[in-house]
Order: structure tokens, then C-alpha cells, then sequence
């Protein structure tokens, strides 16, 4: 079996140093940090305005009230914080990123499957939508035009992640604190505005729109899974994998939780969804003084950098993982670039009708995530513990992971979708099979893909992978 392979070299902890090489194993006198850090890491990217524009689609798309929205979006970052506490364990054990470790349940081959998923999920999908949300607060603070600020706001991010990894840590914990202190203090206003009615009446469906709703935050909190250790990898392997999880856990749940119910507080005091003449940011922000207004839309856009120079950096693991080769030791620096050109022109395409898209798009994050995280935690369930080393660059083959992939994702897909496409007159409706047959449905797709996923690899795999440990 093949060992690890280190990345060629010098970095260390220098942060405005171009960090070399791509997806191999960081050698350990490279090695840096603390555990604790990736609370911040994982705070940051969160404390945004696409986070709070969850909460506000809670209450305005899906009809919720707030008290219905709070118990949904609890629940569904609870378990997007429970899968990156489980997969950031492996950061400080093996260094390498999060799509080379799901080797060992997918394979050499078969791991491209999802590593393309993620690629244009994270560098282009995440990418896009966060930039959106940064650019209308800038054009908001600034009165350019949204086209410009998009300009701005992504060529930041993509300068950012193309120095790399030290960079990118810094930008989260540097802002860190201003993000707290601006957003705790918009969460005030929100809830104490005089035209906040927390109160209010449902005036949607139950369960469907809280089932929707719950698939929509774990689709936002589970989309940094599949890069859970990518950030962890640099810290030393003496480190604790335990306190790292749920450092970067905690960092999940407690800001996507606390910016979501914001954002359903506010969206009960009059915050609209994206939409013609609308603009969702001016909203939330009219609900506070107008100084603080100004310090929370410069936020807004400070949280769309945190959360991008990820999601982009990411994305060109992803795209390395792969086994394209790119010869230059500039390799990762070079997709990085590719990826944040793709995230814009995909960003101003969105700018037409950001609410659906962005709807449409954190469920689709949970239908192949969901599959995917079943057939990872089916294979570690198997293995309890034991190191997968040795396979993370072999050319060996696991074909029970792709194909309960495959089989996951395609019968949630075919039996529980509801989505609807379009705007004004030209909206139609995407709907599986069984929510066809029963309306109130709601969207259940990651759940069943989860539990499809994980059962299958269990039954094909745990001959094989039982061998191996």
C-alpha cells in the first residue's frame, strides 16, 4: 500500500507567503497552530448575511412562525455541525484534505464522483451565492451599481485564497471579533424593533415548509463537510483531533444558529425576500440606526470574504483531488484563480433573481451531501478507528461507495425533491414522486439519501473494508 505523500516546499506559518504544492499530506515541520483556532475558522465564514437570509426565508418563503423557524433552523445546524465535528478529527491525524481521506470509502477513481460535486458545489456554487449577498451590501453602503461592487468584493476573494492556507486562517480570525460585536449587536435591533412581531401566526404548512426549511440550514451548515479537515490539517498531529472537532463544530452551529433566528426576527419586521425593487440587505439594515447600519452592511461584506476565501480555496482541493496533473508547485494557487473567475460570471447570472436561486440551491447541497456523509460515516462506523493511511493515495478501489452514492442520491432525488424554478409567470414545480402522492411533505431528500447511502455501503462494504483495518 501506498504511503502518504508530503507537499514539496517551504511555508511554515508565514501568512502573506504563497503557500506551494496542492492535496498532499502537510510535512510536519510545517505544521502549526492550535485546536481552539478553528472556532474562529468556523465562526467567521457563518456570521454573514446569506446565513441571516436562511432565517428570513423561514418565515417570508416557507411561511413559518418564528417560534416554528427557530426549532427548524436548531435542528438542522445541529446536524451539519454533528457531521464537521466527526470529519475535522481527521485533519490533525492524516493532514491532507477532507476529499483525499473520503478515498478510503470511495476509492481512487471513484472519489471523483463527489470531489467534482464539491468542486463546483464550494469554487463555484458557495461561491457565488455568498458574493451576491456581499455585493448588494456593498452597492448598499457605497451606491455603486451591484455589478461593480460583485467585481470588488470577488477579486478580494480570489487574491486571498490564491496566497493560501496562513492567509486565509488570518482573514477569519482577524475579523472575527468585528463580525461578533456588529452582528450581535444588528441581532438587538432585530429583536427589539418595534416592528418585530415574533408572535405572528403561521401561514404556511406544517411539516412541509419546517421540513423544507430544516433541509435548507443543513444544507448551509452541512455544505463545509465535505472540507472539514481542510483547515485542520496544518495543526500539528500531537494536537487533540477531539478538541479540533468540536472547536469547529461548535463554530457551526453556534453561528449558524444565532444569525438564522435573526434573520427570522427580522424578516417578521419586514425584511423581503430578493426580489424586483427589493433589496433585502437595505431591509435589515433599516431596522437599526443609521450608523450601525453602516457598520453592519461593511459586515455583510467582511462575512461574504470569510466565507468565500473557504469556499474557493476549497473548491481547488477539490478539483486537485481529482489526480489532474498541474506540474507548477503553483498548482493549488492556479485552480484557486480558475475556480473565483467561474464563481463571478456564475454570481452576476444570479443577480437576476437571487431568493429562488438561493432557495433551489441549499437544497440541492443537501441531496448530495446528505448521500455522501452516509457513505463516509458508514465507512467509519466499520473501520472504528482503525487508520486509513495507507489508502488515501494508493490506486485502490472501493466500488461499494460510489455506488451507494449514486443509488442515494438518485432515489431521494426521484422520490422527495420539491423545488420550484422560475419567476413571475414562469414558475414550475420539481417534485418526487412520493411528495407528489402527499403535498404536505415538505422536502425530506438528505434524509432519506443519508439513510439509503450509509445502509448500502454497509451491506457491499463491510467485507472489504473490514479486511483492510
Amino acid at each position: 500500500m501506498a504511503k502518504l505523500e508530503e507537499r514539496e516546499g517551504e511555508y511554515g506559518d508565514k501568512v502573506l507567503a504563497l503557500e506551494p504544492g496542492g492535496i498532499e499530506a502537510i510535512p510536519a515541520k510545517d505544521r502549526h497552530g492550535k485546536a481552539s483556532q478553528l472556532f474562529a475558522t468556523w465562526m467567521s465564514p457563518n456570521l454573514e448575511f446569506a446565513t441571516i437570509y436562511i432565517g428570513v426565508l423561514g418565515v417570508v418563503a416557507f411561511g413559518l412562525s418564528f417560534t416554528q423557524a427557530a426549532l427548524g433552523i436548531l435542528i438542522g445546524n445541529a446536524l451539519g455541525a454533528l457531521g464537521q465535528y466527526v470529519l475535522t478529527k481527521d485533519g490533525p491525524k492524516y493532514g491532507v484534505p477532507q476529499m483525499v481521506i473520503g478515498r478510503a470509502a470511495f476509492g481512487k477513481l471513484g472519489n471523483i464522483l463527489p470531489a467534482v460535486a464539491n468542486a463546483g458545489a464550494a469554487g463555484v456554487g458557495w461561491f457565488a451565492v455568498n458574493s451576491v449577498s456581499g455585493a448588494y451590501a456593498l452597492s448598499d453602503l457605497t451606491k455603486m451599481k451591484p455589478v461593480p461592487s460583485l467585481v470588488i468584493v470577488v477579486l478580494v476573494e480570489i487574491v486571498v485564497a490564491f496566497i493560501g492556507h496562513n492567509l486565509v486562517q488570518s482573514v477569519e480570525k482577524y475579523l472575527f471579533p468585528y463580525l461578533v460585536i456588529v452582528f450581535g449587536a444588528a441581532g438587538v435591533y432585530a429583536f427589539t424593533s418595534s416592528h418585530t412581531h415574533l408572535g405572528a401566526a403561521a401561514g404556511g404548512h406544517v411539516p412541509g415548509g419546517f421540513l423544507i426549511l430544516v433541509g435548507a440550514v443543513y444544507g448551509y451548515a452541512a455544505g463545509w463537510n465535505p472540507f472539514s479537515s481542510d483547515y485542520a490539517r496544518y495543526l500539528p498531529a500531537t494536537e487533540s483531533g477531539e478538541k479540533a472537532g468540536r472547536a469547529a463544530g461548535l463554530g457551526i452551529f453556534v453561528s449558524g444558529s444565532l444569525l438564522q433566528i435573526i434573520g427570522a426576527a427580522a424578516a417578521t419586521a419586514g425584511v423581503h425576500l430578493y426580489g424586483a425593487d427589493t433589496n433585502p440587505t437595505g431591509d435589515f439594515t433599516s431596522l437599526m440606526p443609521n450608523w450601525l447600519g453602516k457598520l453592519v452592511l461593511l459586515g455583510i461584506v467582511a462575512g461574504s470574504i470569510c466565507a468565500n476565501v473557504l469556499n474557493v480555496y476549497s473548491g481547488s482541493m477539490s478539483f486537485l483531488t481529482l489526480g489532474i496533473k498541474v506540474g507548477s508547485t503553483l498548482r493549488r494557487a492556479i485552480a484557486a484563480v480558475v475556480f473565483g473567475v467561474a464563481g463571478f460570471l456564475l454570481a452576476k447570472a444570479a443577480l437576476g433573481n437571487p431568493a429562488n436561486n438561493y432557495e433551489n440551491f441549499l437544497l440541492i447541497m443537501s441531496y448530495w451531501v446528505g448521500p455522501w456523509l452516509g457513505v463516509v460515516l458508514a465507512d467509519k462506523f466499520i473501520r472504528k478507528g482503525a487508520s486509513v493511511e495507507s489508502l488515501l493515495f494508493a490506486n485502490r478501489e472501493n466500488i461499494a461507495g460510489p455506488i451507494a452514492w449514486v443509488i442515494g442520491t438518485s432515489f431521494s432525488i426521484w422520490g422527495f425533491v420539491n423545488q420550484t424554478w422560475g419567476h413571475g409567470k414562469s414558475f414550475h414545480y420539481v417534485l418526487g414522486y412520493f411528495v407528489k402522492k402527499n403535498g404536505s411533505l415538505g422536502d425530506i431528500t438528505f434524509f432519506v439519501g443519508f439513510i439509503v447511502a450509509f445502509v448500502i455501503y454497509y451491506i457491499l462494504a463491510k467485507k472489504k473494508v473490514s479486511a483492510e483495518k
